[in-house]
């Protein structure tokens, strides 16, 4: 049974490392976004990259973003057709939660909560 303990923590260890996605984040003026929702540069929101958005599946969901020991909870609105894997646009509200506008794009790390 111990054995099993420490095989499941293990595991575990292994999963929670695996969903974390790395990628630039940039900044954006959000309008009408590709899941149907009006938002505004003062929204906490989001648009991913073409794969993790998956054909609208991601529309709706929250996700955190972490840069240099700040997050910010976001959520998913639109569609970044020039992101990058990984990558993701943010609002400017956002981003300034992050980091200065003027920095323009840094290396996140972020996940579906």
């Amino acid at each position: 049974m111990h054995t099993f303990k420490i095989l499941l923590a293990v595991a575990a260890s292994f999963v929670g490392n695996a969903l974390a996605n790395n990628g630039d984040a940039t900044y954006y003026t959000p309008g009408l976004g590709s899941c149907g929702l009006q938002n505004t540069e003062a929204d906490l929101v989001v648009a991913l990259n073409p794969t993790d958005f998956n054909n609208k599946a991601a529309c709706g969901r929250s996700i955190r973003v972490n840069y240099q020991g700040k997050s910010v909870n976001v959520q998913v609105v639109d569609l970044c057709p020039g992101c990058g894997p990984g990558g993701i646009d943010l609002s400017p509200a956002a981003f300034q939660q992050l980091a200065d506008t003027s920095v323009g794009r840094i290396q996140v790390e972020w996940d579906f909560i």
